[in-house]
This record gives C-alpha cells, structure tokens and sequence, in this order.
C-alpha cells in the first residue's frame, strides 16, 4: 500500500514591486490574519521600513507591538517569546535583512501564529524558506522554522539597500548549482531523499541568475526585481522539498566553516559563491563560468577579496565535512593537497 504523505508549505501571497511596502496591510488583510500585529525588526530597517508598516497598522486601528533585536542569537527569540506572552499578538511580522527575518520565523513556529516576511534587503534566500540560522558560540545552526504566509517586498527599498548585500544575495543563489549536484550525489550513495521538482526549481533559479549577471547593476530597480523573485524561488523549492538541501551543500559548509574560524570575516553569501566556485571544480562541472557569473554581478571570487588569508581558506576547506551530518562533494574530507590544487587551479587562492 502506498503510505507516502508531504506537507508543502508556501506563501499565500508574494507582492514584489515598487512602493509595494504601502500594500502591506492589505497583503496582510487577504490571510484573514486577525488580533495585534508583532513587528520584528532591527536598527536601520526600523528606520527604512518598519516604522513605515507600523504606522500603516496603526491607521487602521491595529495596535502593533514592536520588539527591535540587534543580532539573530537564541536569546532574541526568547525575547520575542516573552514578549509575545505579554501581548498575545494574533501574528508576527519580519521587517529587515536575516536577522529580523529569520528571528520572527523560529519565534513564529513557536508561537504557532502566522508569519508576514517584509524583506529590506536582498541578501539570501531565507526571506521566504522554512528554515532560520543562528550563530552561537563557534558554530551556526540552521533549524526548521514557520515559512511566511505572505511576502512583501519592496523593490525601490531592495535596491537602495547597499550593493554588497544584493551581491551576496546573488552569490547564494548562484550556489543552487553545486547544492543541487550534492544533493544528486547524496542520494546516489547514501539513499538521500531527493525531489526531482524541487531540484529543477533550485537549478533553473540558480541559471536565471547567471544568465541576467549582466542586467544586475548597482542602483538599478530592475536588478532588485530580478535578485528577489530568484531568492523567492529558491526559498520555494527549500519549502518543497521540506529540507535546505536545494539551497545548501559543500559550498555552504564551507562558508559555515570560515565562521567558526574567522567570525565575521565576510559575508555569509559571499563566502559561499567562493565556496560554489570550489565545489563546481571538485564536481568537473563549469566552475569558469560561476566564478565569471560572481565577478559579472560584482561578489567576490578570490580569498583576497573576501578578506580571508589563503591558509584559513585551504584549512576551512579540508574540514568543512565535520559541519554537520550532510553528505556532499566533499565526503569525509579533502587532503590539503587535494584543497591546495583546487584553491589555485581556479584562482582562489
């Protein structure tokens, strides 16, 4: 007897365009979503964004609570837990970048209420998935959170945010191309559960990327349109496939590994389109034409620009697979040898 069962959540309602943050509580009034509205946010999105929405609210008699976090730690969710428990909000609201986003998602699906994901920037495509990440101590942990039951996002506010954040939102879509040839391999030798519709959906927005680098410019609308509708995508094809693997192989334990060793380094997109770079290489695949796609769009694709010196690249590299317990290119680690002769072959180092 067939048994297999699947629960795909997806936003109800994504709004992208110019001047659509106005649009937000009417996207919001759609989800039927009643009682108190919590707005989470951060410094300068407060600023950009967030007061914006709430003054919104309050027009139309809502009494939104709002909780500003200045890092995406464990002790901000508990935070807006505690803060949840004093107002009994009727859903939560996320206006800013990762971190804002990503808190409101996990205190959501704490919370069992609905979650609107207002994006500031376009840097990574948690804006939409069912997955949070979180830094503590030396290490980053990636759980399953509530996905958005809408998404707003504002392309005029996406573009003014500052350029390297759009580039690291693109290199991190970029990396769909190695996650996805991970994932394949993880399914051929470890019986990994793998999703054929949710792989294509990874890959095709990873190719929409590249094959618009050079339509992604500074300053340009235009660009912020296309940079968000991929990050949706990509997000998308996680909440299908019910894991992060579309969006997150070697190239993202990498990254996560340069975190242990040198925290705050270079931008978590950043790292990984390096990362990407290095992974298409190890899998024999076109690893010319990523590294041309990040230089195109203006992300780095060389230790020296990521700021990271060559000897922490090439240790972080022959232990990202102590990570976590997912099976990529990497298998149970590459010799130095093996990581030098990759570093340079393709320029990283």
């Amino acid at each position: 007897m067939f048994e297999k069962t699947t629960w795909i959540r997806l936003p109800r309602n994504v709004l992208v365009g110019h001047g659509v943050l106005d649009d937000t509580v009417e996207a919001v009034s759609e989800l039927h979503l009643h009682g108190r509205p919590l707005v989470v946010t951060s410094p300068t999105p407060r600023k950009v964004a967030a007061e914006r929405v709430v003054a919104d609210f309050e027009e139309t008699g809502e009494d939104p609570v709002v909780v500003e976090i200045e890092e995406a730690t464990f002790g901000a969710v508990e935070r807006v837990l505690e803060i949840a428990e004093e107002t009994d909000p009727g859903y939560l609201v996320g206006v800013g970048g990762g971190k804002a986003i990503d808190i409101a998602k996990m205190a959501s699906d704490d919370l069992g209420r609905g979650f609107v994901s207002v994006p500031t920037a376009a840097s990574h495509d948690g804006i939409v998935s069912g997955r949070g990440s979180v830094p503590e101590g030396d290490t980053r942990h990636s759980v399953a959170a509530e996905p958005p039951l809408a998404v707003v996002a504002d392309t005029e506010i996406l573009a003014d945010a500052p350029w390297r954040l759009t580039t690291a939102g693109c290199a991190d879509i970029i990396s769909n191309y190695t996650a996805v040839k991970d994932w394949r391999l993880a399914n051929r030798l470890q019986n990994v559960e793998y999703s054929h519709y949710s792989a294509a959906l990874a890959e095709m927005t990873a190719e929409m990327l590249v094959e618009n680098a050079d339509s992604v410019k500074e300053g340009l609308e235009e660009s912020a349109w296309i940079v968000v509708k991929a990050l949706v995508s990509s997000g998308v094809a996680m909440s299908i496939a019910d894991s992060s693997r579309p969006a997150s192989g070697a190239e993202h334990l990498f990254s996560h590994q340069l975190d242990r060793m040198v925290p705050g380094a270079a931008l978590h997109g950043h790292q990984v389109g390096v990362g990407t770079i290095v992974a298409e290489y190890l899998h024999g695949g076109n690893w010319e034409g990523v590294r041309d796609a990040l230089a195109t769009i203006g992300a780095p694709t060389t230790a020296d620009e990521l700021g990271i010196d060559d000897r922490t690249v090439v240790e972080a590299l022959t232990s990202a697979h102590e990570i976590r317990d997912r099976y990529t290119i990497l298998g149970n680690g590459m010799s130095e040898a093996a990581a030098v002769e990759a570093v340079e072959t393709t320029g990283v180092i």
